[in-house]
């Protein structure tokens, strides 16, 4: 049993066979996903396909990074209605975090809007899902005034031994390992160690970022058995530790 912590089988790319893609992965031993969300668009698209599994899909509610522009203020108000609305429903905050690779311009209202769902998490005790793209030292910022109350994953992981150090500081963490270990020239199979295997969480981040031999084509679920085979042979253990050990942390972050 898999769980792909980090999935978007709900986007439009999945269209017109979202539940095929998702029996799929049933099929490929990947018995739970986690959804996170992206922006108010795709509320409904997210729920809509929990619904028609919802013993094995589960959800985030948050504001991706990206998609904080000009009236994400009131987007943001909106995020936290529906969170509110449906907490039931939820098993996490995000995705959320920090991007700064496309643009800067936004910069201080990421930082504002990311501060205040990590305080949403705190107050409603769940964790978080952090999307960083250029931004650690902003994330590290933002969760050190927390002083130690948050708890998540840092999702997509792709960074040093180094970042696992300082991420560890400000907090009690996870990381999302995916379809990067794969790549020829990604160096995360060094961190991996530092990282250890009761940290790992496995993810696919579909539809992107799909681990090789299928790389640059449409990323699926089913696809994170090759990932799991990468992060047992940079560690140097069977597949079956992987899968055992990665599952369990996934149901103990998540509480599903």
């Amino acid at each position: 049993m898999f769980v792909d912590t980090h999935t978007h089988l709900y986007l439009d790319d999945f269209l017109p066979s979202r539940e095929t893609i998702v029996e799929n992965a049933f099929a490929a031993g990947v018995e739970k996903l986690i959804f996170p969300n992206v922006d108010l668009t795709t509320i409904g698209p997210m729920n809509d396909l929990r619904d028609r599994f919802p013993d094995k899909i589960f959800m985030a509610m948050g504001l991706h990074p990206t998609e904080i522009g000009a009236a994400w203020e009131a987007d943001l108000a909106k995020i936290e209605s529906e969170l509110s609305a449906s907490i039931e429903k939820y098993v996490a905050i995000g995705e959320i975090g920090i991007d700064l690779y496309w643009d800067r311009s936004y910069r201080e209202q990421q930082l504002i809007a990311f501060s205040r769902q990590v305080d949403w998490a705190i107050s409603r005790d769940l964790p978080v899902i952090i999307h960083c793209r250029d931004g650690l030292d902003e994330i590290l910022t933002v969760l050190t005034e927390k002083a130690g109350k948050v708890r998540g994953v840092f999702h997509s992981f792709g960074g040093t031994a180094e970042d696992v150090r300082r991420i560890r500081e400000t907090g009690d963490f996870y990381f999302g390992i995916n379809g990067i270990v794969t790549f020829k020239n990604s160096k995360l199979g060094d961190t991996l160690p530092e990282i250890g295997l009761d940290r790992i969480l496995l993810e696919t981040d579909s539809p992107y970022l799909a681990p090789v031999p299928f790389r640059g084509k449409r990323n699926e679920s089913a696809y994170i058995v090759n990932i799991a085979e990468r992060v047992a042979a940079c560690l140097n253990i069977p597949c079956k530790d992987v899968e055992e050990a990665t599952t369990s942390n996934a149901l103990s972050l998540f509480s599903i």
